[in-house]
């Protein structure tokens, strides 16, 4: 049976075309995810994981958005290792990405896990609340 989205996603004209800004992002976060995971020596860089990456539309600049368990002195001691390891990282895009300018990289911490598990925290007690009350009922 013929399917008249079918035949133009086939052409080309259905789908909405990335920015290249997006797709250097995600190429930036799964290369710098892998990066964490094998080639970084610092220990205290093996717990971060990558959330997201912005970049500005002229490729210039990128902001990694990451998390990493634990308190806040935990938290910290990781933002000075990145800042630390920033250098390392950009040439390390540099070689692998192929890009006439290797963006300058900012880390930000990533609140949004934080406020999920709070969010989650509050939902639960609201349950059991609920619970609660229908029994007293």
């Amino acid at each position: 049976m013929w399917d008249p989205k079918e035949t133009i996603e086939s052409v080309g004209l259905g789908k909405q075309e990335r920015k290249r800004s997006t797709r250097v992002a995600d190429a930036i976060r799964m290369e710098l995810s892998v990066l964490f995971l094998q080639k970084v020596r610092d220990q205290m860089l093996h717990d971060v994981t990558v959330t997201g990456v912005t970049m500005t539309d002229d490729l210039r600049s990128a902001c990694i958005m990451y998390t990493v368990p634990g308190n806040e002195k935990k938290q910290k001691k990781v933002a000075d290792a990145l800042t630390g390891a920033a250098g390392f990282m950009r040439s390390h895009l540099a070689r692998v990405l192929n890009m006439r300018y290797t963006p300058s990289l900012q880390f930000v911490y990533d609140t949004k896990a934080e406020k999920v598990a709070e969010m989650e925290k509050l939902f639960q007690e609201i349950a059991t609340e609920r619970s609660k009350s229908e029994e007293n009922l």
